[in-house]
């Protein structure tokens, strides 16, 4: 996309958001990861229903919005959700911790939940999947047009590296400091079939592309690509899971509200023939990793561009080139509070690693971090900490 905004297509602007957020479940005594998934997914499911669920691993749970308007809405509806999964987590003897990796974890492989998806993927990827427990946080922007969504998706490959980097929150895994801001980014590198999405001139060869890809035994199934950007295989939404999951609410309501002006703003420019720019897959890749190792710190890979620039040129770039869109939604505010708290205070992995250096290192981090997850679940904003 170019720097000048465009003009914002009626068709387009302000569609509804989703957002998905997985979690951990840690054992408020010793901070180590616990099985209570299940259990704690079917009781909070009793309050809030099919808006949470179980995820791949035991130790994780899912919290899941309806399509919603605004960015008030939205954070109701999260606030909503977590508060049924802080209450559920607590009742089994747990507490909810939102941490791109685990903070803490006993040694052995990932105990999986018993579905025979799940078990599938065990069985094509072996002990890839053995330290396989990350939390993410996934944003569904409602985009029913297929051809028009894998367009989109041109558009928006470039700007992987800038959702990766604002949205890093795992610098710790199994105990120790990893020296990347996201360290669930690098676990999901490693597989073949994660990360940038390829270039598709048409929603066609998007199809033709996963299934050649699923022919390799790399995708588990080509109806379900799990590219960090893609066309919802179920729901009518174009789909941005490049993020690590955030623990500060605010924060996670502006990165949606970001995307859904980024995909406005992409599809108005679909719609106009623009086919979007033709990145290399391997310089994604490598601004994705450089992205998850530094978070947001130094410089950051201008979408524009291509070029590396300082993060606050970059934050302060974006504004300008969605500010139409943001306006019309009511959500410029929310983005302009976000690229502040990031240049006050860092980003999610910075606040871990403060955590951990001035408390009893990993275990205040993870009780930070449940407390911080709880924290805007209440009414009164009172949190009752391990």
């Amino acid at each position: 996309m170019n720097v000048s905004p465009p003009p914002c297509d009626p068709s387009v602007a302000v569609p509804t958001i989703g957002v998905e957020e997985e979690f951990f479940l840690v054992d408020p005594h010793t901070r180590f990861l616990v099985p209570a998934g299940p259990a704690v997914a079917e009781r909070a499911a009793q309050e809030v229903g099919e808006l949470v669920t179980k995820e791949f691993a035991l130790c994780q749970v899912e919290g899941r919005t309806p399509p919603c308007r605004s960015a008030g809405e939205l954070r109701g509806e999260l606030q909503r959700v977590r508060g049924a999964l802080v209450a559920a987590a607590r009742a089994e003897g747990a507490e909810l911790c939102a941490s791109g990796t685990a903070v803490m974890q006993e040694a052995g492989p990932v105990r999986v939940a018993d579905h025979p998806r799940y078990q599938a993927g065990r069985a094509q990827y072996r002990s890839m999947l053995d330290d396989f427990a990350i939390s993410a946080l996934h944003v569904h922007v409602h985009l029913p047009d297929r051809e028009l969504a894998v367009l989109t998706a041109n558009h928006l490959r470039p700007w992987l590296p800038l959702l990766i980097a604002l949205s890093a929150n795992s610098p710790f895994d199994r105990g120790r400091d990893t020296g990347y801001a996201s360290w669930r980014s690098v676990i999901r590198s490693r597989f073949p079939c994660l990360g940038p999405p390829p270039y598709a001139a048409s929603w066609r060869e998007h199809e033709r592309l996963a299934v050649t890809i699923a022919d390799t035994e790399a995708m588990l199934d080509a109806a379900t690509p799990f590219w960090d950007l893609r066309p919802n295989p179920r729901l009518p939404t174009l789909e941005v899971r490049a993020m690590d999951v955030l623990h500060d609410l605010d924060d996670t309501v502006a990165v949606a509200v970001l995307l859904r002006a980024l995909t406005v703003t992409a599809a108005s420019r679909a719609r106009r023939g623009d086919p979007g720019p033709v990145r290399e897959g391997e310089v994604l890749r490598a601004a994705c990793w450089r992205a998850a190792r530094d978070g947001w710190t130094g410089e950051g890979f201008d979408p524009v561009t291509g070029r590396y620039r300082p993060l606050a040129a970059l934050a302060e770039q974006s504004l300008t080139l969605l500010r139409p869109v943001l306006e019309e939604a009511g959500d410029l505010d929310e983005v302009a509070a976000l690229f502040a708290r990031l240049s006050d205070r860092g980003d999610g992995a910075a606040r871990q690693r403060a955590w951990a250096a001035g408390g009893t290192g990993p275990q205040a981090v993870v009780d930070q971090l449940v407390r911080a997850t709880a924290r805007e679940s209440e009414p009164r904003g009172e949190i009752s900490g391990p």
